[in-house]
């Protein structure tokens, strides 16, 4: 049921990508350089036979002792890492001398007006004007030194744990379809620092809720084209509504992006409109039972409206200043499972977003604006993302140079103008896979977060994992078959320029227990490591340290916050920081003057079998007994920042 909300229950249908593109797992085999002929050497004989210790029932990390705390300058807190914890276990267990509070709870009355939450008495007004469910990406545009606006992806919803007696999707109620379609989409709030603890400003009146039926405008070519007309919106302009929003990023003019990711879900799609097959399949459409939204808006059958998927899978920019702002989707970026989307500047000025489509086998993208950031014109910096070239990323192995690889960005779309072979410049953007298909990018292990270094400029790609790959399918960024623990490849671009067209690649970390050998920390001693599975969101502090969250660890313990150093001698140092509840995600890490780590607890009690009546998790521990997602702070108890 979980895997029904979460994906469309994705490890279960055949993988969207048929094509013959090289998987970067192959690249291995070309490697000439020996870190990478240790990994090819390892890689398979040994990670075969440590998959099967796993799938016997002997969870080796429990036996890996807890790393020893080093004292060490690039770190801007020192302390002892956690232990694993295991799964079941519903708390938050953060360091020794550290602190974690709720800081906004699903049902929280954020906008002026709006009820007090109660679980037994929801309605789709009142949550219309409550903070979200299932929260994910967690951003901070700052106002003052103590003050800033919350920005909250708030993903998707698991009615099993918000309905009393639910037995389906087709059983709900109108009301409590309605309910769920106000519990996605996104949350602003205001916030203010007191002391050590942040705090809501609720009834604040820049808070608002962004939702299933948001007004949102499409920009960029693809708006207006033949395939984003529906019924009720021939000019093909005009979208009700954002969700699925997993990760997104700030942007230097002040405005957030959030990445629509499994929007395949929703919609009822027996089968696929004949001139669309190709798509739909492409995109998993084909076959998905919805959720019964179509129930109460039609627009939700495929049958009925077979352009109206074609409206999701875009990165959403909302602009947390002006509540009475109209949100955009950008079609420029390209239409895929936006796992996120993150910006930095070029050498020139221009934009440049960095693009992951969380999918097993799918793509790294970037898109690079035709015009240039003017630092206090947000007017101008506003229409940066609605026209530029849109890449998708081709990796190489076998480089000589003291580098795992090399990359090219291949473009899709070039000066406004298709640089796909039969395809428009519409068809590329909102049929991006296939487009991506065409040019032979590289097949990766579900891209997720992709994060330039604010401090390096390095950009670090995270591949969670990816069950599905085999033996025969390892190459260098993609380097264990059934990559069941995930890793972080690093990209250099050329010149260190975001717009480059050419970059160098190596991978920083090969997760899962450090007792297997196949796994890999650049380097640092395994007995002094943090075990680690399934790596997702990626946030940095103010020196460059890498803090990763993960989702679904798959050694048998809760998901955590870890901290990795990027460089020195401490380089690869992985230190868990602060586990999940029983059954919550880690998710949406920002790290905030280096006093604070603010995190989504996402699905807290997502347990097979967990109801309101016997719910698995009770966190945040208010008092209702129910498990609230939440976005929480984790604080030093004392000053514990630079030494």
């Amino acid at each position: 049921m979980t895997c029904q909300y979460r994906c469309a229950n994705a490890c279960f249908h055949p993988v969207p990508n048929a094509s013959d593109n090289e998987y970067f797992g192959d690249l291995v085999a070309s490697a000439g350089h020996s870190r990478r002929t240790v990994l090819r050497a390892v890689g398979v004989g040994a990670l075969a036979a440590a998959a099967v210790g796993v799938q016997a029932g002997q969870p080796a990390a429990a036996k890996t002792k807890t790393p020893k705390a080093k004292p060490n300058s690039a770190y801007v807190w020192d302390f002892e890492a956690t232990p694993p914890v295991p799964f079941a276990t519903d708390k938050v267990v953060t360091p020794q001398g550290f602190t974690w509070e709720p800081l906004v709870k699903w049902g929280d009355p954020i906008v002026t007006g709006a009820p007090s939450f109660d679980f037994d008495k929801q309605t789709a007004a009142a949550q219309e004007q409550q903070f979200g469910y299932n929260c994910d990406y967690v951003g901070l545009i700052r106002t003052g030194k103590n003050a800033g606006l919350l920005v909250v992806n708030n993903e998707y919803t698991n009615e099993e744990l918000m309905f009393r007696g639910y037995t389906s999707a087709s059983a709900l109620t109108p009301e409590q379809v309605k309910i769920v379609m106000a519990a996605h989409g996104m949350s602003v709030v205001e916030v203010r620092k007191t002391g050590d603890t942040w705090r809501a400003k609720l009834g604040a009146k820049v808070n608002r809720r962004i939702t299933a039926t948001t007004p949102i405008q499409l920009t960029g070519p693809a708006a207006g084209s033949k395939l984003t007309r529906t019924t009720a919106d021939p000019s093909g302009r005009r979208v009700l509504g954002t969700f699925a929003n997993c990760s997104g990023g700030m942007t230097p003019w002040g405005t957030v992006l959030s990445g629509e990711e499994n929007f395949n879900g929703y919609f009822r799609a027996p089968e696929a409109p004949a001139d669309q097959k190709a798509a739909y399949d492409r995109y998993g459409v084909t076959g998905s039972a919805g959720r019964n939204w179509e129930s109460v808006d039609p627009r939700f059958d495929a049958t009925r409206e077979p352009n109206e998927v074609n409206r999701f899978g875009y990165v959403v920019e909302v602009d947390p200043a002006d509540p009475a702002s109209t949100p955009r989707k950008h079609t420029a970026l390209g239409r895929v499972k936006h796992e996120g989307a993150t910006t930095r500047l070029s050498a020139d000025g221009r934009a440049v977003v960095y693009l992951g489509d969380d999918e097993r086998f799918d793509y790294l993208y970037k898109f690079v604006s035709r015009d240039r950031y003017k630092p206090g014109d947000k007017k101008h910096n506003l229409t940066l993302l609605e026209a530029g070239d849109l890449y998708v990323a081709k990796f190489a192995g076998g480089s000589a140079t003291d580098h795992d690889g090399t990359g090219t960005w291949v473009p899709l779309t070039k000066d406004g103008k298709s640089a796909v072979a039969g395809m428009s410049v519409e068809e590329v953007l909102v049929h991006t896979r296939l487009a991506a298909d065409q040019v032979g990018a590289t097949k990766m292990d579900r891209p997720e977060d992709v994060e330039p270094s604010p401090v390096t400029g390095k950009v670090y790609m995270v591949c969670t994992n990816n069950s599905k790959r085999t033996a025969a399918q390892v190459d260098g960024p993609n380097p264990r078959p059934s990559n069941k623990h995930g890793h972080i490849v690093e990209i250099t671009e050329a010149g260190n320029d975001a717009a480059a067209t050419t970059m160098t690649w190596r991978l920083v970390l090969i997760a899962g227990d450090p007792n297997d050998p196949s796994t890999y920390f650049d380097g640092y001693d395994r007995a002094e490591v943090s075990p680690i599975s399934c790596p997702d969101n990626v946030a940095f502090d103010s020196r460059g340290n890498l803090w990763i969250s993960t989702d679904g660890n798959a050694l048998g313990n809760a998901d955590a916050f870890f901290m990795m150093p990027l460089e020195g001698a401490e380089f690869g140092h992985v230190q868990q920081f602060h586990t999940m509840p029983h059954g919550a995600e880690a998710a949406g890490p920002l790290i905030v003057d280096d006093t604070t780590v603010l995190c989504s607890v996402q699905h807290p009690g997502e347990v097979s079998g967990a109801t309101p009546a016997n719910p698995a998790s009770q966190f945040p521990y208010d008092g209702t007994g129910q498990p609230r997602p939440s976005v929480i702070q984790v604080y030093a108890d004392k000053k514990r920042t630079r030494k």
